[in-house]
């Protein structure tokens, strides 16, 4: 492997790490402007970060070594997570190891963790927070797989890297199959993220919240990590959706260095159209009830199994 595609990975890894909480800070500022109120400051999670890792953490006497582990092990699942997926260059060394298929496995492996780590000290609201995150994983997933499969049966391979480049080379375009499989990757993302209509990421309710019951128990540097862990799952469902659907302006090898100079500012300008449209389809849309997510989720498999039809009886 060249050095070119070493510094490929390192830089997607390291610009993922420092523009999650950016972009976190981008999309809450235009849902701000959009509904009329003074926008807080771009780098307010940078700042919220900070200042959870300088307090003292407090353990609760009961839990275990899995609550104490856990954060760390989510943080890596979703630092890796941003190492196999094509932000900026398809030639990635941990793309040798790791397919999307396995991507998904990873985004439930640490679910996984977190859900255990709710319960692990047997209070009422983790409880009911991992009950519900596993209710939202095992409907989105599927549906992700759906729209995985779609792009992959388009270009014969079920890594990113190569679904990209076939993308950005020309060789296939945005077909119908893909349109309905952008619809359900959205929706899944919705979910996937905590972002209304699913859930508001804003608000302690006990009768609405998922990913906010999971994490009341921790403080200090365990909730720093987790809470940079949801920043990067939403920057790389983001970034997933721009392997799948928005590739160009990613590096290829017959490019060069220069596609990696062109790649970074592609980027950024395909974060902050993604950011507003987010503030936007949440800022028009309402929290729906808990009992509604199935349906959510079941619309968004539907669309997936449409894309997958259209490709399959059309040939488009």
């Amino acid at each position: 492997m060249s050095a070119l595609e070493w510094i490929t990975q390192v830089l997607e890894v390291a610009v993922a790490l420092a523009a999650a909480p950016v972009f976190l800070g981008w999309l809450n500022q235009c849902r701000a402007w959009l509904q009329n109120r003074r926008a807080p400051s771009i780098w307010l999670p940078y700042r919220n970060l900070r200042k959870l890792f300088h307090k003292e953490a407090v353990i609760a006497e009961n839990a275990s070594p899995l609550f104490r582990i856990a954060p760390y092990v989510v943080f890596g699942a979703m630092a890796l997570a941003a190492g196999i997926i094509p932000s900026m260059g398809t030639q990635l060394p941990l793309v040798v190891s790791a397919d999307a298929i396995a991507l998904v496995g990873l985004f439930a492996g640490a679910r996984m963790f977190m859900t255990l780590a709710a319960m692990d000290v047997g209070t009422a609201f983790g409880t009911l927070g991992a009950r519900r995150e596993m209710m939202v994983g095992f409907l989105a997933e599927p549906a992700l797989l759906m729209v995985i499969f779609v792009a992959s049966m388009l270009s014969s391979s079920t890594a990113l890297p190569v679904i990209t480049r076939n993308l950005a080379s020309g060789h296939l375009g945005l077909s119908p199959g893909l349109a309905f499989s952008a619809v359900a990757f959205v929706l899944v993302l919705l979910a996937e993220n905590a972002r209304i209509p699913v859930d508001n990421p804003a608000t302690h309710l006990e009768l609405t919240m998922i990913h906010e019951a999971m994490v009341l128990e921790y403080s200090a540097r365990h909730l720093a990590l987790i809470e940079w862990a949801a920043q990067l799952k939403l920057f790389n469902y983001v970034c997933i959706g721009f392997s799948l659907f928005l590739p160009w302006g990613v590096a290829r090898a017959q490019i060069g260095p220069l596609g990696l100079l062109v790649a970074i500012p592609a980027l950024a300008v395909k974060l902050a159209a993604a950011g507003a449209g987010l503030a936007l389809i949440e800022t028009l849309s309402a929290k729906m009830r808990v009992m509604r997510i199935p349906e959510f989720l079941a619309s968004a498999f539907l669309f997936a199994v449409l894309g997958l039809l259209v490709h399959v009886l059309l040939g488009a």
